[in-house]
């Protein structure tokens, strides 16, 4: 069901971010009477779900969810279509209308793109406003670690005060600041002491490639909150807002200690002590298969006071529009780690699988609103870099005609067309085939 659910939320995101590229094409043709031949969400090779004809335009659904087009008369494009090309042009044909007209046309999906990014975020923070852990507020008990922040140098109860002598105000985008800066350094507070971080060469590779983004977490007491329907520690007669402050007679302070240790005990019992009021309790708790005894901790917000920030629409329009534009900023980051040799962003490369996985295993709409939103950004930059078969390669040819006066020769964009199309089915396989290895890894 979990699965299903990914899907949805994938097709559903990917159908909303086709419809609205292409519109941006079909708009900007139509200002210039510019006829467009068909305009179809997903790719129809052989056959289409459906199909209908309005006003000299098919509109039609494809069965094959790799993006969607819209053909417009007397362009080279994906459909390859010579013979029309080989006829005298027509007034209402793309290869007719000025270089500018004609440049509008081509950026027109990525301008839509742009231009929904914004709509969401404005949208977003209109309706619910923004809300984060200020670092400042997260260091309150220190951070927790894993092996990787371990590795890196990091340990249990380090404040973390900068990343590479900056300041990052939201404790959670500490570790994408890392990686798309490629910090060099960590300044922590450990023990009472400022200390550096040098973060070990090749160090951000790693990162990339690690299953859990949030190798850095906060610490906070373990309190308990709710319980699962068969939980053994409900059984043994633990209580909600009950303290645990022992495993097995050893004094622990924190939720990520119990964690780590109970399932040392499966198939076991161990013994808890807990502060309930001003007693102190003693539980003997079964550790059933799976080593998880069915306790939910407290909120965090029990612990730390979140920033939230609260918008009209008067202040949500700008807001959102840097919104947006930081997107972009942090994209083109990410674009140029692929090419970083020692970052090797492009080992980690993922196709629908990695962007399905990204969604939420239980429909929530703003996770949704803020992915569909990110991927309404890479879309726009993916399709503007001067890549043959792309817009931004449409848009290259026409920057060249309008600087040298003269288009280039049709059969030289043909073979354009061609090169670039097999260069995206080579990154098309590429990116789907590094899901594949994953899920044999």
């Amino acid at each position: 069901m979990d699965v299903l659910i990914k899907i949805l939320q994938l097709l559903l995101s990917l159908s909303i971010l086709v419809i609205f590229h292409e519109m941006g094409h079909f708009i900007a043709a139509k200002i210039f009477k510019t006829r467009v031949e068909k305009f179809y969400l997903f790719f129809n090779p052989w056959f289409s779900i459906f199909k209908f004809k309005y006003k000299g335009t098919e509109y039609g659904m494809g069965w094959l969810p790799l993006g969607g087009y819209v053909k417009i008369s007397g362009m080279i494009d994906e459909s390859m279509d010579k013979e029309q090309m080989r006829k005298p042009p027509k007034p209402y044909e793309f290869r007719s209308k000025p270089a500018w007209q004609r440049l509008i046309i081509m950026l027109g999906g990525v301008t839509v793109n742009v231009l929904l990014a914004m709509a969401i975020y404005i949208a977003m923070l209109f309706n619910w406003g923004e809300q984060y852990l200020p670092t400042s507020e997260a260091n309150k008990y220190g951070i927790s670690v894993d092996t990787l922040a371990y590795e890196m140098g990091l340990r249990e109860g380090d404040q973390i005060t900068r990343v590479n002598n900056e300041y990052v105000e939201d404790f959670n985008k500490i570790p994408v600041k890392i990686i798309l800066d490629e910090a060099k350094n960590l300044q922590v507070i450990r023990k009472d002491t400022d200390t550096v971080i040098n973060i070990p060469k090749g160090f951000l590779s790693k990162m990339i490639k690690h299953p859990n983004p949030h190798f850095l977490s906060v610490r906070f007491p373990y309190e308990v909150g709710d319980f699962t329907e068969h939980s053994t520690a409900r059984q043994a007669g633990i209580k909600k807002d009950d303290r645990v402050i022992a495993l097995n007679g050893e004094p622990m302070h924190y939720f990520h200690e119990y964690i780590n240790k109970i399932p040392q005990f499966t198939n076991d019992t161990i013994s808890l002590t807990v502060i309930r009021n001003n007693d102190t309790l003693v539980f003997p708790v079964s550790v059933p298969p799976g080593g998880k005894i069915g306790v939910f901790p407290k909120s965090l917000d029990n612990y730390f006071e979140f920033r939230e920030k609260n918008y009209n629409l008067v202040e949500a329009i700008p807001a959102g529009i840097v919104k947006a534009f930081n997107g972009i900023g942090s994209y083109l980051k990410q674009l140029r780690l692929i090419f970083s040799p020692e970052v090797r962003a492009y080992e980690s490369v993922g196709g629908f699988i990695t962007i399905g996985s990204i969604f939420p295993s239980q429909w929530n709409w703003q996770q949704f609103w803020t992915l569909t939103a990110f991927l309404s950004i890479m879309l726009a930059i993916l399709n503007v870099l001067p890549i043959p078969a792309l817009d931004g390669g449409h848009v290259m040819f026409l920057c060249y005609e309008m600087i040298a006066g003269r288009k280039p020769n049709e059969k030289f964009m043909e073979y354009a067309q061609i090169i670039g199309m097999i260069l995206l089915f080579a990154l098309l396989i590429f990116a789907n085939g590094n899901d594949i290895l994953k899920l044999f890894r």
